[in-house]
Order: structure tokens, then sequence, then C-alpha cells
């Protein structure tokens, strides 16, 4: 079960994606500002790693990481910062804790989890809307429709994300919804399909006017059959996939005749609702062109000798293990990485839902494409470990 910031703080607690021990958290405490700089200045090492800040009752308000802790800690610290979140954050901390990562791409992993399980005050709360990250569903039956959700919804009939900007994500989901023509009323409206039975002859009325301006098939009415409205529901998934952007002509269009009649304020509106649902779109598309072509090994070298393999399927990463340092290690990680090959997704303890950090990791390979390199399928990886370790001697001397 995930914490939350106003839980009394004691550690990070554990990390499923670490196949090595995790070491103690280096923690730090002053009520003076300069003496706590002071702390970081002597302490803090030059590595990548995750840090967090307490505040006087050692409630955990904040996390980050960083390539180098020193320098990103040091830098709450400077006279002339003008970041006002930061200064926000420094004024209410009294105590800095920090937990050292092998690699900056291992810090990005474990300051997602870390978020998710505390969300720290000024993570969450003082974060600005357009920072702030959701994953875009559909579902909610009986009349599923778009909705935002601040975590992985696996009830939900597709679920895609996190994606950044609170403000735009909802007007992208309030846009969807009328151009879908799906409800977007309260859960606890009765819903009544003209092909369900109903025991009595009730007056229905709508909470909206969204039916008469033709922008809902209102299933609250009873003016449409289940079918009719599950085919709107398919085509939304078909967007939400990533597989179509006709609702993309349609906004086009109807901004064009708008602009055509002179309706110039209605036309800029959907000018910014196009804008809106082409970033969307081309995020949904790079996440389908993940799950297409995301499913490797990748191997990340540790700055501290903590190499690791990230075992990705469909764009997300499932499980971890250590990179094998002899022949005793290689048999246990031919074993599992055998036994991650043959499973499918929700099989395994130890395994993450791909879909959690889809986006993180798509992101990641888009900024750092030279990245793919270190990647390798199942397929490519050595039956036995004198050939394994060949193949990592050439990788060193090929990176060297």
């Amino acid at each position: 079960m995930d914490a939350s910031w106003h839980e009394t703080f004691v550690d990070f607690g554990d990390d499923p994606l670490m196949p090595f021990p995790i070491p103690p958290l280096t923690r730090i405490q002053s009520e003076k500002t300069d003496e706590l700089r002071g702390l970081v200045s002597r302490n803090a090492p030059k590595l990548p790693g995750v840090y967090g800040m307490l505040d006087a009752t050692g409630r955990l308000i904040y996390v980050g990481k960083s390539k180098s802790l020193r320098n990103r800690l040091l830098s709450y610290f400077m006279p002339n910062n003008t970041d006002e979140k930061a200064g926000r954050i420094i004024q209410s901390a009294e105590t800095i804790v920090w937990e050292k990562q092998p690699s900056d791409f291992g810090a990005l992993l474990r300051e997602q989890m870390l978020i998710r399980r505390w969300q720290p005050r000024l993570n969450v709360v003082g974060m600005p809307k357009r920072q702030q990250q959701a994953f875009v569903c559909i579902g909610n039956a009986p009349a599923e429709h778009f909705y935002l959700s601040k975590h992985f919804d696996a009830e939900a009939k597709c679920c895609h994300g996190p994606f950044s900007g609170m403000g735009n994500l909802h007007r992208a989901i309030e846009t969807l919804n009328r151009l879908y023509l799906l409800r977007d009323c309260s859960q606890k409206t009765p819903m009544m399909y003209t092909d369900q039975m109903q025991l009595f002859d009730l007056e229905l009325r709508a909470g909206c006017v969204r039916q008469e301006i033709g922008t809902c098939l209102a299933p609250c009415l009873s003016t449409c059959s289940r079918q009719r409205y599950g085919e709107q529901v398919e085509k939304a998934i078909h967007f939400l996939n990533g597989m179509s952007v006709e609702v993309l002509g349609l906004v086009e269009q109807q901004m064009n005749k708008a602009a055509a009649g002179q309706h110039f304020e209605h036309a800029a509106r959907m000018r910014d609702d196009f804008k809106i649902l082409k970033w969307l779109s081309n995020r949904l598309a790079s996440f389908k062109r993940a799950r297409e072509q995301y499913s490797f090994i990748y191997a990340v070298k540790g700055c501290d000798g903590r190499d690791i393999w990230y075992l990705i399927r469909k764009g997300g990463i499932e499980h971890a293990i250590a990179m094998p340092k002899n022949a005793s290690h290689w048999r246990s990680a031919r074993t599992a990485l055998s036994r991650w090959h043959e499973s499918n997704e929700s099989v395994g303890a130890g395994f993450l839902r791909y879909e959690e950090t889809i986006g993180l990791v798509t992101t990641w390979f888009q900024k750092n494409r030279d990245e793919l390199r270190e990647t390798k399928s199942v397929a490519e990886i050595p039956a036995r470990w004198s050939e394994m370790k060949i193949s990592m001697n050439l990788r060193q001397l090929t990176v060297g």
C-alpha cells in the first residue's frame, strides 16, 4: 500500500527495480539554513540518486532526483535563486535525506516510484498544474467515457500515461468527450439505454444541456442503445491506443467552418482544442511505437559497479536483475531471463505493470537515442558464460 506525505517518515521503502541491497539513507539535519548547506557540501556525493526534504515534524514534503546529488542539493541554497518553488522547499526543510542510485536512469525510476508512494505535499499540492501528471483513461461502466486518474487505473478499459500538464489534460478530456459524444456527468447519474427494460415508466431528466446541443448521446435519457454508445466508446479507445487521428480532422473542419462564417472567437477556441489534441495524439503515437518496438533487455552500467539489466516489454519496465559478473551469477541471470521471457505481463511477484513506466521509458529513449545501442533481445544474449564474457569484453573495448 502506498504511503503518504502526512505519515512520519522513516525511510523511502523497498525498491522492486533494485536487484542489489539498498544502501542506508544518509540523513542531515539542522534548523539553520547555513548549517544545512555546510552539511550538504561536506557529505553529499557527486553521484546519481534521489533525495527527500523533511519538515520540522519529520514529514516527507518533497522528493527529487539528480545526476549529481551534491550539485543539485547545493543549488537550493544559492543566494540569488529565483526559483520560487525551490525557495519554498528549502525554507520548509529541516532535514535532508538521500539515497545513492547506480545511474541517472535508476534515479529517474526511483523518483517516480517515491512520488507515487508518498505523494509529497510540495510535489503534488505545491507543484504548478502544468507540471502535475495524470493518466488518460476510458472506463466507468455502464456508460464509459474519458477521465483523468492520478495513478494507473487497472479497472479502466483503456489507460495511458502519465502525461504532464493538468490544465491541457482537463481541456483535452472535455473536448474528447464532446467529440465522441460520450457523457461526462457524475458516476452517480443513472444510465438507461433504449434496449433496457424498465420496471416503471419514469420521467428521465438530463443533468446538463449536452444532449440538446448535440454533443452527447445522453444514455441518462434513454436516447441511445447500448450498442450505439459502445460503438463510440470503441472509436475513443482506438484514439487512445494511438490507432486513429480521425478526431483531429473533425476539429480542423469545425475550426475552418467557424472561421469561414466569421465566428472568430469560436474558431480560436477550436484552434486551441486542436493544438492540445494534436499534442496528446503525438504522445499516444509514441506510446504505440514503444509498445510495438520496445521489448528488450536494457543494460545500464552503474557508476558504482552496480550494473543492471532492465527487462522491458511493450515499452514498460517489468523487472530488473543484476548484470552477471561470474559464471554463478550468469546461471541465476539466465534462469531469471527465461522465466521473464516465457511469462506474460501479470505473472511473477517481483514484476511491475509495464503501463506504469511506459511514459518514462518512451521519454528517456527519445532524449537519449544512443542508449538504444545498449539494448538486446533475449535471443541475442549468449547461452554460455564464456560467450557472454567475450561479448562484454568486446563491448568495453568498443566503448573505450
